[in-house]
């Protein structure tokens, strides 16, 4: 045993006194080393000898244990190479080597002592073994048959229910309260903007009202100061910035833990204005070097089978952390049409490319051009042969829903063929308290026209509370909407206040997605590789953690998709964001961290 352990702890506590006192054995075994390479010597024994006491004695150990100490022993070993010291530019030995000698560190804190802690507890079978006081089920291995049954079943009852419960913390735009509270700010923004509600559910009536200044937004919603100080600066940087009348609607009277979900949407924090004005190349926010994987201009190409489309470079609104806004001006940019000879350029290239077979129209949105601009595009791609799958990526089915009309889906609906053409569309929900009853009429426009309907979502901290994801899936599902994706934040620097731990993720698809029905929880939780492409988190396989920096960042090195077939391709170093922090964040808005502690061992 590495020492005797402590109870869970305040996370403000961890610092290297608390470390090496609740771990005297280990830091022993660190002060027998004569040198560093002794040292990965002793430690990496260490590892070994206490997964494989573990599985010697695993009869006495549930699988829980067994699994928590084989993951940080994992974990251990990878961090012990020397190849790991290069990759991330840290060496957790030499910082481990100074902690138990009592050698200066001021760079190590708290966030980086917790990372340990918890890991050298792993290593043991302990630390936190319930998700949650009261979603969890007791062992029934003393019952058989019809008794064991009947007492699981009488378990899973109690689960779900607790389940829903915490679901219902979460409500939808479908909410008759919720419903009430917007028809009146619908009545208030109509009002300023003295229109009807025949103008409201005009489309264009909303592209031509887009909200694009400090001024007007600040007589529509009410603001923070904050909210204000960073629109302002937005604006006098140019930076890409536009709301529409409908999705103004959705914010509440007066910001709050649940409305900040709508507002991060669409209003940049400081942070992110900060980072992207002091950018000099906008090509530099370019995160996941699209300019390194368009072979044609339009287009952009990652996979055998499948590439992008972008005939139109502007929203009707632009998303705060989109990763093109480096190449978006403003919402509804002049100019934003890439024109029809351009356009027809690149579908002459993907016709001269048989290996394609599915093209995914998206930008910028391309359901913000007119019918006619995308009928035509849909007519040339039809027109080839080898494409079999068309698929429209648009958020207006959330931000006008009313631009989904019979017309549209008609147009789009006629260019199904069954059995030999799909037609899909592949929308972006972010959060339960933007499905509305609008957003329900234009889904359905789609699916009674043979025409499914897939969601992407991007797991920020706005949607990463207990339960939350889960309650936006569930909705999802109802109105029509299959989850698809759910996509770790891009790691840019400018939007840090957007990003999760990917331990988070982790932990969502393990302790609450998988508590959902089969159809709630079809959606698969993937890391998006610059210029390589999905890389799918579910297996440890894709990834490995090969360092923690000394501010509590965990470092992970993804091994590309075609790592197996190709010969040249390099694997991607990513710095995720410590999880104290995140969990810090989190107390902040009234959470009860204890709920998320098991998050440290989601590696």
């Amino acid at each position: 045993m590495l020492g005797k352990g402590k109870k869970y702890m305040d996370h403000t506590t961890f610092n290297q006194y608390s470390l090496k006192a609740s771990h005297p054995l280990f830091f022993a075994i660190v002060h027998k080393a004569k040198n560093l390479y002794e040292l990965r010597i002793r430690l990496l024994e260490t590892a070994n000898e206490l997964e494989l006491n573990a599985a010697q004695d695993a009869y006495n150990k549930n699988a829980g244990a067994l699994a928590r100490i084989r993951d940080c022993a994992k974990v251990l070993r990878s961090i012990l190479k020397r190849r790991s010291d290069k990759l991330a530019g840290f060496s957790v030995v030499q910082a481990i080597h100074d902690i138990a000698f009592d050698a200066s560190r001021p760079d190590l804190t708290p966030a980086f002592y917790a990372e340990l802690d918890y890991m050298l507890q792993g290593l043991q079978g302990r630390g936190p073994r319930k998700a949650l006081d009261d979603i969890h089920l007791f062992s029934i291995d003393h019952l058989q048959g019809k008794e064991a049954a009947v007492e699981r079943s009488r378990q899973l009852d109690s689960l779900r229910l607790e389940v829903d419960t915490r679901v219902a913390r979460f409500p939808s735009g479908l909410d008759e309260e919720t419903i009430q509270r917007r028809s009146r700010r619908r009545e208030t923004i109509l009002k300023a903007l003295s229109s009807s509600m025949k103008d409201w559910q005009n489309w264009r009536w909303h592209i031509k009202h887009i909200v694009r200044d400090l001024d007007q937004l600040n007589r529509l919603v009410k603001l923070t100061a904050d909210e204000k100080k960073a629109i302002k600066a937005a604006c006098r940087h140019n930076l890409p910035f536009g709301i529409t009348p409908y999705y103004l609607s959705l914010m509440d009277d007066k910001p709050n833990v649940l409305d900040a979900s709508i507002r991060a949407q669409v209003i940049p924090p400081m942070t992110y204005v900060k980072n992207v004005s002091r950018t000099k190349n906008t090509s530099e926010l370019d995160f996941m070097g699209e300019e390194d994987t368009s072979p044609f201009d339009l287009i952009t190409r990652r996979y055998p089978a499948i590439l992008i489309l972008k005939p139109y470079n502007a929203c009707p609104q632009i998303c705060v952390y989109c990763q093109r806004n480096w190449e978006i001006d403003t919402a509804m940019a002049s100019g934003a049409f890439a024109g029809k000879a351009r356009i027809e350029q690149a579908i002459n290239w993907i016709r001269e490319h048989e290996a394609i077979h599915e093209v995914l129209i998206t930008g910028g949105d391309p359901l913000a051009m007119g019918n006619n601009a995308l009928k035509n595009i849909l007519e040339q791609l039809a027109a080839i042969p080898t494409v079999e799958r068309i698929r429209i990526g648009t958020r207006t089915p959330v931000t006008i829903p009313m631009r989904i009309t019979s017309r549209v889906a008609n147009m789009i609906a006629s260019f199904r063929e069954p059995g030999r053409r799909e037609l899909a569309v592949i929308t972006h929900v972010q959060h339960p308290y933007e499905i509305t009853p609008d957003v329900v009429k234009a889904v359905d426009r789609f699916r009674t026209r043979g025409i499914p309907v897939y969601n992407q979502l991007v797991y920020t901290h706005f949607i990463s509370r207990r339960f939350e994801a889960s309650a936006l899936r569930r909705t999802l599902r109802l109105i029509g909407i299959d989850p698809y994706y759910t996509f770790n934040t891009k790691g840019k620097d400018e939007t840090a206040s957007y990003r999760v731990p990917i331990a988070r993720l982790l932990q969502e698809q393990q302790e609450e997605a998988r508590l959902l029905p089969g159809l709630e929880r079809t959606d698969e939780a993937v890391f998006n590789v610059p210029r390589q492409g999905k890389n799918y988190l579910r297996s440890r396989d894709h990834r490995d953690l090969i360092s923690i920096l000394p501010n509590g960042v965990r470092v992970y090195e993804f091994h590309p998709w075609e790592r197996n077939i190709s010969l040249s391709t390099s694997s991607y170093i990513y710095n995720d964001i410590p999880i104290l922090d995140y969990l810090n964040r989190l107390a902040k808005i009234g959470e009860n961290v204890s709920d998320y502690e098991t998050i440290w061992y989601y590696y």
